[in-house]
This record gives structure tokens, sequence and C-alpha cells, in this order.
């Protein structure tokens, strides 16, 4: 019988003796270890990568999917690799534009209810699967020289927001963060301005020139080739 919410809402709020929590979060921190060393292992050969992020439930006949492909193609003839969260939709037409103009196609896979499941476009010696939302976040900012964020849901707002406060933050070095479909960003950039910036005063106006909204797959790969023709390549640790 699978186990619902509520299930485990009340397995949470169940008494426990000391043995019990010892043992089980013991368990869980070396579980975490494994996941880190792994995705540091493989990844730090790779070389330099993008990340493109975007919704799992992107057709592919949507214009984003097919948008998606191109970038990634237009990447790897750049030199770069390309590293999507490994699943379906916008992540598999990033992996399918990077294999099929024969470059690197690294996927960092979570199983989710559902909707997550690895593509058929990621180099076999590149599929990493993760049970951690945050340790695969890591391994996207880790090793990627710059994030493409399409269209997404929750778990696209998530990424993009995880690698905006941590470069606003200068907890890694700065890289180009590219939001493409100005009809889809631009509500929430004018609310960040207007509110958050204008209103709240919560940032400040240079955090906004973090971010690169663009409406073609020419001005997104522009903007990556453009900003690293002033830096040398490198990891962002």
């Amino acid at each position: 019988m699978q186990e619902t919410p509520e299930d485990k809402i009340k397995q949470a709020f169940t008494p426990k003796d000391w043995n019990e929590i010892k043992g089980s979060h013991s368990w869980v921190v070396f579980k975490i270890m494994a996941e880190f060393v792994n995705g540091f292992e493989k990844l730090a050969q790779i070389g330099p990568c993008v990340s493109i992020f975007g919704s799992a439930r992107t057709k592919p006949d949507n214009e984003y999917y097919k948008a998606a492909e191109i970038i990634a193609g237009k990447l790897v003839r750049r030199g770069y690799g390309v590293i999507s969260g490994g699943g379906p939709g916008i992540m598999e037409a990033a992996n399918k534009g990077a294999k099929e103009a024969g470059g690197k196609s690294v996927g960092l896979n979570i199983e989710l209810p559902h909707e997550q499941f690895s593509n058929a476009y990621i180099d076999p010696d590149k599929l990493i699967n993760f049970d951690y939302f945050f340790v695969r976040k890591v391994m996207f900012v880790k090793y990627a020289q710059g994030f493409v964020v399409m269209p997404g849901g929750l778990g696209t707002m998530d990424e993009l927001f995880e690698a905006f406060t941590l470069i606003q933050t200068q907890k890694i070095a700065r890289f180009p963060i590219i939001l493409y479909g100005r009809s889809f960003w631009g509500g929430l950039i004018d609310w960040i301005k207007e509110v958050v910036l204008e209103k709240e005063k919560n940032v400040s106006p240079d955090d906004l020139n973090l971010i690169t909204v663009v409406d073609t797959p020419d001005e997104a790969v522009k903007v990556i080739t453009d900003f690293y023709d002033k830096y040398l390549l490198k990891p962002n640790f």
C-alpha cells in the first residue's frame, strides 16, 4: 500500500527515541556525502558547460523546446558541453541539441512523481541520478559557466533564484544568467523592478544587471560568448 501525504505527516510527529533518530539521520548523511562525491568526480572531468533549465512538460512541437535544442547545438559548436536536469521537456531538448551536434550531453536526473525520467539523449557516462534536490543544485551551479533559463514551473524558478542569489551574494563567481522569452519572463522582471527594487528597496539596481532577457537562440549564445571573450573559462569554485 502506497504511503499517503497524511501518513508522512503522522510519522513526522510520532515520538522517536534517540537511537532511532541517530541511526536514521546518520545514514542519510552518508547518502548525501555519496551523492556529492559521485557528482564531483564525474563532473570535474567534463570541462566548460552551460546549464539549460526549463519545464519537464514542454512538448517537442513547442517553440521553446525547439529553441532549447538550437541553443544547445550552437553552444556545443562553440566548445561548451550542455548540462540539463536529465528529464523530458526542455531538458530533453537541451540534451538532444547537444548530442546531435556531437558535444557533451550531461543529465543530472532526479526521480519525481508523474513526470521525471531520464531522456535518451544523455551520454551514458554523463547521467547522474540524485535523490536530493540541494545536492543536484550544487552540481548545476558548480560546474556551469552559464545558465539559460527557458520557460518553466516552480523547479525552474527555484534553480533560477538559486543561481541569482549565489552570484548576488558573491558566494560564486559571476556567470551569465539568460532568461529566454520576454513574453514569459517580462511580468516577473517588471515585478522585481517595480515592487522589489523601487517600492520595497529589497535589492540593489546592480542586481538586475545579473540577468539578461532574450528572444532568440542567437541572442542567448551571444551573451555567453561575449561574456567569456573577456575571461578564461573556469569552474565556479
